[in-house]
């Protein structure tokens, strides 16, 4: 099927994807170059706050009935091309990114980086690497993206990292990400010249090698160096051992919108597996269904584990990504869209999560579960935050996880069956269980060691209640009203279902046609024996 590409100016008044881009790379270097923290500051928050508002403007201007590439912005420059675009898989990963920036922000001025310029501009450099990256239509182009987000995470773990082991934390995450990225460089670099079969020259468009994949050579090579690469970046068991020690030794205040960066692999698995090798991917998908309930399991059995919430919570991540992993797999729309859907619900809560227990470190100055204990009676605010945001987690009714995990659910019924679906539920019990626990142990517990607290010249008991206001507002309202977030990525669904080769409706009118002829034949010999 032929994808329509509508370009940004029949539905928008100036290129929103790349202002989405542009502004806060823009305000980066603004920040860098002045000297005041405070001017630096509201900077940054202006420029997060103007890319939330385009956010809801690329969403306003979205047509969810019409399934085309939108907003597409193309040109050619010097042999190189750039285009980006949107439909449903990416449409809304965008105005979680611009809120999660906005949230980060707000929490970084109740932190001690708030005077710290290169954290900011870091902060809004990530937001710009990963709106690239997620509207990039170009192979290419998104693993430049990816290789230029290696940037904001060195800076950031090295100068704002809480672990004494910070560098040797960065050398042992390096290893896992150059790996990934080398693997993804030799997978698309075999997608383009998979075309010299072809009329076409050599092209790393998305369109382009999509719908002639047709001339594809080593197909199976293909799904392996992509899916490698994206495992590493999801993570999923057993790629994960770079993200427990990320979380341990780096900072807090950037792991929220380093969570949205951890959905990228699993967009990118839907983007570039799916739509280029489908029929590959279809033969290898009992294999990544069980590394993904083996992933379930493991996240689950490790979080319960752990005596530092940071850990835990990263093996919650681990967890998750084995769910998510299963969902894209099951090649129907009720998987693909519960994927989604559950992927933007995963991403605000585990942030909510993340915010709760890094502001009580602020506080505190431990993440350690034995001496956070009573932390209810003078953070109310941040327990009700954690226990929202663990419920969504949990996939309780009245969050958007629950509308979202149905979806997956009945996807993976229709296609692996009760016994994967039956798994995935006892994963689930497992996540209730690792996360009522830590709730129960941060909140409510009597702490065994004695800590003093660590008060912040910097905290805002305003600031903080606003952030907790925000999230459980957004996570509560979604949960109860899915439905306009459903239409966006329900056409992207029903299409790409569509054309896979085994599971897809279009098979089964080539498989008749042959029995046709055969009937036809049958019928005329007589005939011609007469």
């Amino acid at each position: 099927m032929d994808i329509t590409i509508k370009l940004w100016f029949e539905s928008a008044a100036f290129p929103l994807l790349s202002t989405l881009v542009l502004v806060p790379l823009l305000a980066a270097v603004a920040v860098l170059r002045v000297s005041a923290a405070v001017i630096a500051w509201r900077i940054g928050l202006v420029a997060a706050l103007a890319n939330m508002a385009v956010s809801i403007y690329l969403l306003m201007a979205f047509d969810s009935g019409n399934f085309a590439i939108q907003l597409a912005e193309q040109f050619h420059f010097a042999g190189f091309s750039y285009s980006a675009g949107v439909d449903g898989a990416n449409i809304l990963f965008i105005p979680l990114t611009a809120l999660l920036t906005v949230l980060a922000l707000m929490y970084t001025a109740i932190t001690r980086h708030a005077t710290d310029r290169v954290f900011i501009a870091c902060l809004l450099g990530y937001e710009s690497v990963l709106m690239g990256a997620f509207t990039a239509l170009n192979v290419l182009q998104f693993w430049f993206w990816c290789v230029m987000e290696l940037v904001p995470v060195i800076v950031l773990t090295l100068c704002a990292g809480t672990g004494q082991h910070r560098q040797r934390t960065l050398r042992y995450v390096l290893q896992y990400w150059v790996s990934g990225l080398l693997m993804t460089l030799c997978g698309f670099l075999l997608l383009a010249f998979g075309l010299i079969d072809s009329e076409h020259s050599l092209t790393f468009d998305w369109l382009t090698l999509k719908q002639n994949n047709v001339y594809l050579h080593d197909e199976t090579l293909i799904f392996i160096l992509l899916f490698y690469g994206f495992a590493i970046r999801m993570p999923l068991f057993p790629f994960h051992g770079w993200l427990p020690v990320l979380a341990e030794h780096g900072t807090v205040a950037s792991a929220f919108i380093f969570l949205i960066g951890l959905k990228l692999g699993v967009y990118a698995v839907i983007r570039f597996i799916l739509p280029m090798i489908p029929g590959v991917a279809e033969q290898w998908a009992h294999f990544v269904v069980i590394l993904g309930l083996l992933g379930v399991f493991y996240g689950a059995l490790l979080a319960l584990m752990q005596i530092n919430v940071r850990r835990l919570l990263a093996f919650a991540v681990i967890s998750h990504t084995g769910m998510l992993i299963i969902g894209v797999f099951c090649f129907n729309d009720f998987g693909l869209e519960g994927t989604l859907l559950l992927s933007i619900a995963y991403g605000l809560a585990t942030a909510g999560m993340f915010f709760s227990t890094g502001l009580i470190y602020e506080r505190t100055r431990t993440a350690f579960l034995p001496r956070l204990g009573g932390v209810f009676d003078t953070n109310a605010p941040l327990a009700f935050l954690f226990l929202v945001s663990a419920l969504t987690t949990m996939v309780m009714p009245g969050t958007p996880g629950f509308d979202a995990a149905h979806l997956l659910i009945e996807g993976v019924i229709e296609e692996d069956g009760w016994w994967i679906a039956i798994g995935i539920l006892l994963g689930n019990v497992l996540a209730a269980a690792f996360l009522l626990w830590a709730f129960q142990r941060i909140f409510f517990a009597t702490p065994k060691r004695k800590f003093w607290p660590s008060h912040s010249q910097y905290h805002s008991v305003k600031k903080e209640r606003m952030i907790a206001v925000v999230i459980c507002a957004v996570l509560i309202c979604t949960g109860f009203y899915t439905t306009p977030w459903l239409k966006f990525i329900d056409q992207e669904a029903e299409v790409m279902h569509e054309q896979y080769p085994v599971h897809g409706s279009h098979p089964s009118d080539a498989v008749l046609e042959p029995e046709t002829d055969n009937t036809l034949e049958q019928n005329e010999a007589p005939d011609s024996h007469e």
